[in-house]
């Protein structure tokens, strides 16, 4: 066994782990073989976390092809040991070009799947514009983050959805945690990986106070930053203000900025006027899923080509003598420059996943095509399921605390 290739296997085995809450689901679905004769086709963050999903359900009966969501997200060590170790059909490479990217996309819907598992949609883009000879053969799907979700609604508005998209994102069991404590933790993993700088002390703006926004504003207030947050939502920014940060505008807060991360999910966040009064030394880094947050192409152009300083940081050189650096090439940098989520987060949003294919295999024909939410019993389950690993017990209504709470007349 090669070096990559064993490296590879121990994470997956580390992942197995440290992931009951799936191992209790991926038991049922073995023994029942919830998937057997199924094709199903994923675009995910290519890791060991996504490759515990992958073979539970390739042992649940599915035929699997997976392929990166991201040109920067795959573990190449995980990549390889997936194909040669586990026989699963993985098309992915850290530092893909576009070409490679969408061939490989491609190779994944050339199973002709039954069924899609996307992170950021553009699988099921793809099966509505350049694909449309494997659209047919789709049965329905699920979305892993805001930004698929995001394009997905804007397809179903237009009406131009065609199939059943079980948005997995907005579960609680997965906005409350992967969003908020997983994207907190692990974006921190991919600056200090990246940067080996201190946070403690600094001036650090989170652009976007949604779940992934209070997850790496309450992490950079936890490591000592003073943390100011960015935002175009009133209520959010009210939200905010009461956390306890301060909130500007973003041409006000690059000025005094030693840190930048975006986690909005929207493009051009800092633009040109933000990187012509930014502070020297800037480090700026972003946590949604493409790479449009941060300008790169603009602050290319007004301060010429970057100098790579460090494995995952290019140094930007203006012709007055500031300096500003980039990190991971403005790609999502808990990937691109880390590990991902904590592998306990991703066990509870990958079990909603599995479950949710399931739910799909067992109620497509009766779904209309558009975005839907995660039955709450999946929801539920899942946080019944972590508790029991957590050996946490929670107490539960009597039949007359039931009786008092379902009624409307006055009582005592």
């Amino acid at each position: 066994m090669n070096e990559l290739l064993e490296k590879g296997v121990r994470r997956l085995e580390w992942a197995k782990d440290h992931m009951p809450v799936l191992a209790d689901i991926r038991k049922r679905m073995v023994d029942e073989q919830a998937l057997k004769g199924l094709k199903i086709g994923m675009a995910l963050h290519v890791e060991a976390k996504t490759g515990m999903l992958a073979l539970t359900l390739a042992e649940a009966g599915a035929e699997i092809r997976l392929a990166s969501c991201n040109p920067l997200s795959t573990d190449d060590s995980v990549s390889v040991a997936l194909r040669d170790h586990f026989n699963l059909e993985t098309y992915a490479k850290k530092g893909e070009d576009n070409e490679e990217y969408y061939k490989n996309l491609n190779a994944v819907l050339d199973l002709k799947p039954d069924f899609v598992i996307d992170d950021g949609a553009d699988l099921i883009t793809m099966l509505h514009t350049s694909r449309r000879d494997v659209l047919k053969n789709v049965k329905g799907g699920n979305e892993e983050t805001t930004t698929g979700v995001v394009r997905l609604r804007s397809m179903a508005n237009a009406g131009k959805l065609e199939f059943p998209v079980i948005s997995v994102n907005d579960a609680h069991m997965k906005f409350m945690f992967d969003n908020r404590y997983g994207t907190g933790q692990s974006t921190f993993d991919g600056f200090m990986n990246a940067t080996n700088l201190l946070v403690a002390g600094k001036r650090l703006v989170v652009a976007g106070y949604g779940w992934c926004g209070r997850g790496i504003a309450m992490r950079a207030k936890g490591l000592g930053a003073n943390v100011t947050v960015t935002e175009i939502d009133p209520i959010r920014a009210i939200e905010a203000r009461m956390d306890g940060f301060e909130v500007k505008p973003m041409i006000e807060a690059v000025k005094t900025a030693d840190i930048i991360i975006t986690a909005t999910g929207n493009k051009d966040i800092i633009r040109e006027e933000h990187f012509k009064v930014m502070k020297d030394g800037c480090v700026m880094g972003n946590s949604g899923h493409f790479d449009n947050e941060i300008r790169k192409d603009v602050l290319s152009k007004i301060s010429g080509q970057p100098v790579k300083v460090r494995e995952f940081v290019d140094q930007y050189n203006f012709s007055d003598g500031k300096k500003v650096y980039l990190i991971a090439d403005g790609r999502l940098m808990n990937l691109s420059a880390g590990q991902g989520h904590p592998v306990e987060i991703m066990d509870m949003s990958f079990s909603i996943q599995a479950l949710s294919i399931e739910h799909l295999v067992k109620n497509y024909a009766s779904m209309e095509a558009g975005v839907h939410n995660v039955p709450t019993d999946i929801d539920r389950s899942v946080a019944e399921i972590k508790l029991k690993t957590l050996g946490i017990q929670i107490d539960s209504l009597t039949n007359e605390q039931k009786t008092y709470l379902e009624g409307w007349q006055e009582g005592t």
